[in-house]
């Protein structure tokens, strides 16, 4: 494993580690927090250790996912167009991540746009990805990286069209974790590499 494959995989693991300890530490310390009615982001708002867990932990994350990206997606792929253009698609997902944190709510519409940013971005990226381990002939990844595509999207298409919760909370989470799991694989095969 090279330089930059270890920090990619370093970086890349310790991102959903440090993004989902903050949001759930964030959440414990709300009692008003509704997993039906609320956004995560509605936890950045809140004064005191609520919102300073969350945004930290979402500045910090993309802060990593950002090092990620350029480090070990785009070190990975170096001459394969659809994965430096993943990587930069992955990239700019990475900054979305970080305006959210530092754009809460409070800041409308700029947090809005970031938030839309990440969650539209992040699925296009493992798209894009997806079609970089084709060319690679790498089957195994190319599936799991089309299947979380799919899985990060298809919380907001059902959101969006059945209105199965009020809230965005829901579908949030389970992109980020679909996220977090694709990162850890990745960062599983440059350990492995």
């Amino acid at each position: 494993m090279t330089r930059k494959q270890r920090i990619g995989a370093i970086t890349g693991i310790l991102a959903p580690i440090i993004a989902f300890t903050c949001i759930l530490s964030a959440i414990a310390s709300d009692p008003n927090f509704s997993w039906i009615n609320n956004a995560l982001s509605d936890l950045g708002i809140i004064h005191g250790v609520t919102g300073s867990l969350f945004n930290f932990g979402l500045i910090s994350a993309g802060l990593l996912t950002l090092i990620f990206a350029v480090v070990g997606l785009h070190a990975y792929f170096k001459k394969n167009w659809a994965g430096i253009l993943g990587a930069i698609f992955f990239g700019a997902a990475a900054l979305a991540l970080i305006l959210i944190g530092i754009f809460n709510e409070n800041f409308s519409p700029t947090h809005y746009f970031a938030s839309v940013a990440f969650f539209v971005l992040l699925p296009i990226s493992l798209f894009i990805i997806t079609v970089a381990f084709g060319i690679a002939h790498q089957a195994k990844m190319a599936t799991l990286t089309i299947l979380a595509g799919i899985a990060a999207a298809l919380p907001w298409i059902l959101y969006f069209v059945l209105h199965y919760v009020p809230g965005e909370a829901i579908p949030e989470t389970i992109s980020g974790i679909v996220g977090a799991i694709w990162i850890i694989a990745f960062c599983y095969k440059l350990i492995a590499a």
